[in-house]
């Protein structure tokens, strides 16, 4: 399996936990707080982290080496870590506000913008789009809005949509800036930095806002582990991972998939019932990623011949 099928396939990873893990962040922010959910979730991202780098290192002392892993300076590694920490902490609390006040589906639906608003940004950072590329995008905008809103009636615009418009803004802004660093450093390291710095400031804002209750905390404690284990500690980790050659809008194409995984999530564990558009929605965006893949492979291809 050559690198950029195996990132690929990380990058679905990443985006079937966090399609499942729309649900807990629904939940658990509503009965906590925006800011004590997504405080406590980075926290613990970032720990679950810290055996796994620490066994590593060792390992890699005991083969004789102490360089970096990545053979980059510890300078570069702590700008990445903060720098996605603090657009991470935007983006994600802006999202979890965003959903107190607008529906599951329009959150979905805007949040995966950013698989519009990455291409576009890049025209402005010099980076080319193909037009096969630009086609896939629209056929997938298409697509989540099928799976999100067709059949709702109507498209209102409240401030909990607003919210997750900025949210949708900085999510793409992490995609870049992941796709600068991810060359030079080693991932999990700058994945563990960022849950840090982001679990930090989110814990000054949770104090300074909102008033932790811990009987709450204990009635969440399951949607809190899964957000903050597996959508913080493994799918942030795997998609810094996943993006190093692929390019960002292709990444962020794949991991718009977590919109379809949430709604066959919902309809194999919850039993909710799929309809007619939403399959119609999956089956667009679904095939707008494979589109987006061909001359990845192709390219390969023709590289080896």
């Amino acid at each position: 399996m050559n690198t950029k099928t195996r990132n690929s396939l990380l990058l679905f990873l990443t985006a079937t936990i966090w399609g499942l893990a729309f649900v807990a962040q629904s939940v658990g922010g509503r009965q906590t707080g925006p800011f004590t959910f997504n405080g406590i979730r980075t926290i613990l991202g970032g720990i679950v982290l810290i055996p796994y780098i620490m066994f590593n290192d060792r390992k890699y002392k005991n083969n004789g080496n102490n360089e970096d892993k990545d053979k980059a300076s510890l300078k570069t590694l702590i700008t990445g870590g903060i720098l996605c920490g603090i657009i991470l902490c935007i983006a994600g609390n802006f999202q979890q506000m965003g959903l107190i006040y607008t529906s599951v589906g329009k959150s979905g639906f805007l949040t995966s913008l950013y698989i519009l608003i990455v291409p576009v940004i890049g025209i402005f950072l010099k980076k080319k789009c193909p037009a096969k590329i630009w086609i896939c995008i629209l056929v997938a905008i298409a697509g989540l809005y099928e799976l999100c809103l067709a059949g709702s009636g109507s498209f209102s615009f409240n401030k909990g949509d607003l919210m997750v418009m900025v949210a949708a803004i900085f999510f793409s802004f992490h995609i870049l800036v992941i796709d600068y660093f991810t060359p030079k450093v080693d991932g999990v390291k700058m994945s563990c930095i960022q849950f840090f710095v982001c679990g930090i400031i989110t814990v000054i804002l949770m104090f300074a806002f909102e008033k932790p209750d811990p009987a709450a905390l204990a009635t969440v404690i399951v949607p809190l582990l899964y957000a903050g284990v597996l959508s913080c500690g493994v799918a942030y980790t795997l998609q810094i991972i996943g993006q190093r050659e692929v390019e960002p809008t292709v990444a962020s194409l794949i991991m718009s998939l977590e919109s379809v995984i949430s709604a066959i999530g919902g309809f194999l564990i919850l039993g909710q019932k799929m309809t007619v558009n939403e399959t119609f929605g999956c089956m667009l965006i679904f095939g707008a990623v494979v589109a987006a893949q061909i001359p990845s492979f192709s390219n390969n291809k023709t590289a080896k011949g």
